[in-house]
């Protein structure tokens, strides 16, 4: 058939918590073959795949997907950006925060019917001191969590969770200045997300308002707080709403520079760094296609509760029998009852 479009797949080997080789087999039976032409690339070394999608730019190459995890869709999105060259996402890492603000599945099956079906939207993207980044970045606690589940040899939100628990014990507040066009405000904070979309991943909401379509970022600084906060800011960051509580401060900007006393780690998609005492957010509109949901809008006020996140989490996985998925949930809920017992021993040192 002429005039097939192309695409191009980038696999990631070792991202995520579920082996390719099922996913490379699902596409060759349900990608339509009567569309497209298509390739797969796997990707040798980090920052591979931002060579493989720039060569397919220059191309002309239609969509270029990324099978992966968050990083290696921002090193795939970051040469698509301001190019006709449109994103797509077989989501299968740790966090899938973009492809679950998408509504994209979380069943790679399902994801290869969305590539199919072609839909595209042209989104915004976000600058952190020059780096591009599509779903979140920021500064504090989740970027010093970020460096420790970098070094992990394990991935997955246990693994996550298991780092939270271990430097939310230490980890100490620091004071920010946050400067716009509307000036400056001193925040002693806990963390400072900036959001193009809504989420981290895993369906935490840190900035539940966020749209990839207004050409603004939503900020959300968390202020210091209490062992008694933890149960409330556990479940609003999980159902949407933690923009409701009173340890948090939210902003809507194109632009924001961030001041603190010192350098350190920052981080962009869950990718930390270390960076200079002043950085500079700023959200650029409509630089990126994506293939999405068809159906995104229907369902995007939807709330996900905590049970939620263990039903998705556990989806893609073959556990090996009712009794590996009992021994799985138990120990979830045994870190987050670990947290809050020692956060309670913290509090009354």
């Amino acid at each position: 058939m002429a005039n097939k479009k192309r695409i191009v797949f980038v696999v990631n080997p070792i991202s995520g918590t579920q082996g390719k080789k099922a996913i490379l087999k699902w596409i060759e039976e349900r990608i339509d073959h009567f569309q497209y032409d298509y390739e797969i690339v796997k990707t040798a070394y980090a920052g591979h795949a931002v060579e493989i999608a720039a060569k397919a730019v220059y191309e002309k190459v239609d969509t270029v997907v990324a099978i992966g995890g968050d990083g290696t869709i921002n090193e795939v999105a970051r040469s698509l950006i301001h190019s006709t060259t449109a994103l797509g996402i077989i989501p299968c890492g740790s966090g899938n925060g973009l492809a679950r603000h998408l509504k994209i599945p979380m069943d790679p099956k399902a994801a290869i019917d969305i590539i199919n079906d072609d839909y595209r939207l042209n989104i915004d993207y976000g600058k952190i001191n020059g780096l591009p980044f599509f779903c979140t970045c920021g500064v504090g606690f989740d970027a010093f969590v970020s460096l420790k589940f970098a070094d992990s040899g394990k991935r997955g939100l246990l693994t996550y969770l298991e780092n939270t628990l271990h430097e939310s014990l230490t980890y100490q507040p620091e004071t920010y200045e946050i400067e716009n066009e509307e000036g400056t405000v001193k925040y002693n904070a806990f963390l400072i997300a900036c959001g193009n979309a809504s989420q981290y991943g895993n369906n935490a909401y840190i900035t539940p308002q966020a749209s990839l379509k207004d050409g603004l970022m939503d900020v959300t600084i968390l202020e210091p707080f209490t062992v008694l906060d933890v149960p409330s800011l556990s479940f609003q960051l999980f159902n949407k709403t933690i923009d409701q509580n009173s340890r948090i401060k939210t902003m809507r900007t194109k632009k924001i520079k961030i001041h603190r006393d010192q350098p350190g780690v920052f981080h962009y998609d869950g990718d930390p760094i270390m960076g200079d005492k002043d950085l500079e957010v700023e959200i650029i509109p409509k630089g990126l296609y994506v293939i999405t949901n068809p159906k995104r809008k229907k369902d995007n006020n939807e709330n996900i509760n905590f049970l939620q996140i263990i039903s998705d989490y556990f989806s893609g996985l073959k556990p090996k029998g009712e009794e590996f998925l009992a021994k799985r949930q138990s120990r979830l809920f045994e870190i987050n009852r670990t947290l809050l017992r020692k956060l309670s021993k913290k509090n009354d040192k």
